[in-house]
């Protein structure tokens, strides 16, 4: 083989080697791929799963009023099988042990006014009756709004919130209340067989000047498609960058060098990747 064949041989075995990725970047990148395709598919389930919560609370919110669960229900309850029951109830407000929690809703600030409702039969519920602007927080500017005798309430069942809001714990001691923790609500106001969820109480359920009702927001973010074309669109991505370093030589255009006539003793010069061969004889 002349010499001029030799180098051109050498430069494409040394181009060829140079473009593809070292070992331990190509088994990174192989088990990135994986586990973007896997995310994605985690996310396709996720929104399943999200549509099918959505519609299971839908039919809960607007499905017709059923009683509360009974006491012997109350250990059973949790958010997944209870949480936005439309449920109706009776009895007389506890005016007097009402609880005031901080809330932020379409109104402005203000409190959510929470309080026990003596049902029918003995046990107590915490209502959630609504919301008052913080210039209304005290209780003697709504009193036309505050039922004396027996009542009726509608609205949806809500699981407990304990401890408090975000970055900020309920303080019992100080009266100051970030979240509708029942257990630690009922422990303040001395409040016994009291039931371990509260009710929001609906639009129908306001009398007078009293809270506002209806204000519960049933809304539940479904951004995973979104998430899931996110991760298929980076596996997709890294697939193709993996297809052009390890088959991408397969559409390159093919070079071959000549020997020229001058002989062995012609030297090849090649300037650039698409440099030809220069011939120069000696």
């Amino acid at each position: 083989m002349s010499e001029t064949g030799s180098v051109a041989g050498k430069g494409k075995g040394a181009l060829h080697k140079a473009a593809r990725p070292p070992l331990w970047l190509t088994v990174l990148s192989l088990a990135a791929f994986v586990l973007l395709i896997a995310l994605g598919v985690w996310q396709v389930e996720r929104r399943a799963w999200k549509l099918a919560l959505i519609d299971r609370i839908e039919q809960r919110v607007h499905a017709a009023a059923q009683p509360i669960p009974s006491p012997a229900a109350w250990p059973a309850i949790t958010a997944a099988s209870d949480e936005y029951r439309h449920v109706a109830l009776a009895g007389r407000f506890l005016h007097d042990r009402e609880t005031l929690v901080q809330a932020v809703t379409e109104e402005g600030p203000g409190y959510w006014v929470l309080t026990p409702l003596n049902t029918d039969d003995g046990t107590l519920v915490l209502i959630n009756r609504g919301f008052v602007p913080t210039e209304r927080r005290d209780a003697s500017t709504r009193q036309d709004g505050n039922p004396q005798g027996r009542v009726e309430v509608s609205g949806l069942l809500r699981v407990t919130e304990p401890k408090g809001g975000f970055l900020r714990s309920n303080d019992p001691v100080h009266d100051r209340w970030y979240s509708r923790d029942v257990a630690a609500i009922a422990a303040a106001r001395d409040l016994h067989d009291t039931a371990p969820f509260f009710i929001d109480a609906d639009a129908g359920s306001q009398t007078g000047n009293g809270p506002i009702g209806g204000l519960t927001v049933v809304r539940f973010p479904n951004n995973h498609l979104i998430y899931a074309l996110t991760w298929f669109a980076l596996a997709f991505m890294l697939a193709g960058w993996l297809f052009v370093s390890f088959g991408g030589g397969l559409f390159r255009r093919q070079r071959f060098v000549h020997e020229p006539a001058g002989g062995p003793d012609a030297v090849a010069r090649r300037t650039g990747s698409d440099a030809g061969t220069i011939i120069e004889p000696t």
